[in-house]
């Protein structure tokens, strides 16, 4: 990393970098731990009132009915997934518009809110947990919305950067493993979330020492300086940073006047041909490019895949084990673990995402295309892992769970951070916190199905979700589509830029 930049990292930009993924790890994807926090939920009696004494017609026998209580968790899950996507557009232009510091402090705001509601929480309070979850999983998206931009600090390792903290985003998922470990030794939920709010300090430290107030831009100007200075230094402080938004105007301007061609070709635009052509692409332009659509219809059904596994994991793996808890407290621990190994796989996608960053560029070649060429292999990758996922927990064996935890790791971690590089590569910088959040706000109108679809399976289909996976299954195959429909808009690309050399070559050649 120290070659990348000249020999002029600083140890400001390290400090950032670490303990971004600190914070990743332990603060920004704890929800997605839920099924461990379930298994403790049930133990201390969480909508216990939900369960029935029901007597099997066969042989008389009286066993206790908890679909009910099981529906309530499922539904909790499913109420923060889409509470997360809906909020994220708002959030995205919060931080576009206002900044880093702004989403943050909005970010800590909510995960106090959500760590205080459990805390307070009880059995007779059990509905506190609807707007407490909720609460955790937009805080822990917007803080690693902030925690994207880290990787501009080192832009031979950008992508790299981003999918190491997307994989510490799906390993913090461990937190609720650790306090479902602490909750079988005496420690009670109370201390446990009494000390994870306790610990929101540290959050509210990094804002102001370790995060810009605005953004980390894109390339890197040498001079760019951040964070909260000594009392005798800030006027020199504050002339740095204005120097730092003079520099990266400049910058902009630069990179717009050579890229414009490049860019204006580059997003096949559904609007009217009587518009006029912009010197560069507006958010109306990209939202409307196929470029974004296509990546939209892949978010939203990766997304779709994943949440049905999470909300009803726990249920799954009762149903297979026949309520043996012991089973099932082993396996959902199993799935724990296997969760904390995203941040060990994320950076194999963000080495494919970077793996042409040492080459020198082609001539005629924008950085952009450059950039563009390298992603539809980690989509492709991505498609095909969420396709064998689906697969393997449509299968009713409980041992196959083994390989299901582990791909649903697996494509989590290259799905996410895949999702926010393609969007820093695809698309200007200024407009990601917005097209991030569109992407994710536009995913709820089919997260929305989480609803209707966990009736059907609760109430219809008696909790066995079989056809309900299968069809899942076979719509994930549309996930294919995206990295074929990439690789021939690079394609597309690279024909015109011959084309355009060659028209130079003769026109050359003429003169």
């Amino acid at each position: 990393m120290f070659k990348c930049q000249g020999g002029r990292v600083k140890l400001h930009y390290c400090l950032t970098v670490l303990s971004g993924l600190v914070e990743s790890l332990f603060f920004t994807g704890v929800v997605f731990g839920w099924a461990s926090l379930v298994f403790v939920l049930k133990v201390d009696g969480y909508f216990a009132g939900y369960c029935t004494n029901v007597t099997r017609e066969e042989d008389n026998a009286v066993y206790i009915d908890c679909s009910g209580q099981d529906e309530h968790f499922s539904w909790i899950m499913s109420v923060a997934s889409i509470s997360n996507t809906i909020i994220r557009f708002p959030i995205g232009y919060i931080f576009d518009r206002c900044g880093t510091a702004v989403a943050r402090l909005i970010a800590l705001s909510l995960y106090t809110t959500g760590t205080l509601l459990i805390t307070l929480s009880n059995t007779e309070t059990s509905v506190l947990l609807y707007p407490a979850i909720a609460c955790l999983g937009i805080a822990g998206s917007t803080l690693y919305i902030t925690n994207v931009q880290v990787g501009n600090l080192f832009n031979c390792y950008r992508s790299t950067i981003i999918t190491i903290y997307n994989g510490a985003y799906d390993s913090s998922a461990v937190v609720f493993l650790i306090i479902k470990l602490l909750h079988e030794k005496g420690v009670s939920l109370y201390a446990c979330f009494l000390f994870l709010t306790l610990c929101s300090i540290i959050l509210l430290l990094r804002t102001f020492f370790l995060m810009p107030r605005g953004h980390i831009p894109y390339p890197l100007p040498e001079t760019y300086t951040y964070g909260v200075s000594c009392p005798g230094r800030r006027r020199g402080k504050r002339g740095k940073e204005e120097n730092n938004e003079e520099e990266i105007k400049e910058l902009d301007v630069k990179r717009n006047k050579k890229n414009k061609t490049a860019e204006a070709s580059a997003l096949h635009l559904l609007k009217p041909p009587h518009e006029p052509k912009q010197e560069e692409a507006s958010f109306r332009s990209c939202v409307l490019s196929w470029l974004f659509l296509w990546h939209l219809v892949w978010v939203v059904i990766t997304l779709l895949c994943q949440f049905l596994f999470l909300s009803n994991v726990n249920s799954m793996l009762t149903r297979l084990s026949n309520n043996d808890q012991t089973l099932v407290s082993h396996y959902t621990n199993a799935f724990a673990l296997t969760q904390l190994c995203g941040v060990l796989i994320a950076p194999i996608n963000g080495l494919i995402l970077d793996r042409h960053k040492r080459r020198p560029l082609t001539q005629g070649k924008t950085k952009r295309e450059e950039d563009l060429h390298s992603t539809p292999l980690a989509l492709f990758l991505s498609s095909l892992q969420c396709f064998f996922f689906c697969v393997c927990f449509t299968c009713p064996v409980l041992p196959l769970q083994y390989l299901t935890f582990i791909l649903q790791v697996v494509n989590s971690s290259f799905f996410y951070g895949g999702h926010q590089a393609f969007l820093c590569i695809a698309f200007p910088m200024c407009h990601f916190g917005k097209l991030s959040g569109m992407v994710m706000t536009l995913s709820t109108l089919v997260l929305l199905l989480q609803f209707p679809i966990q009736h059907v399976i609760q109430h219809q289909l008696h909790g066995d979700p079989l056809y309900i996976n299968v069809g899942v299954t076979l719509v994930s195959l549309l996930t294919f589509i995206h990295p074929v429909h990439v690789s021939l808009y690079c394609k597309k690309l690279a024909k015109q830029r011959k084309t355009e050399q060659e028209g130079n070559d003769q026109e050359s050649a003429k003169c």
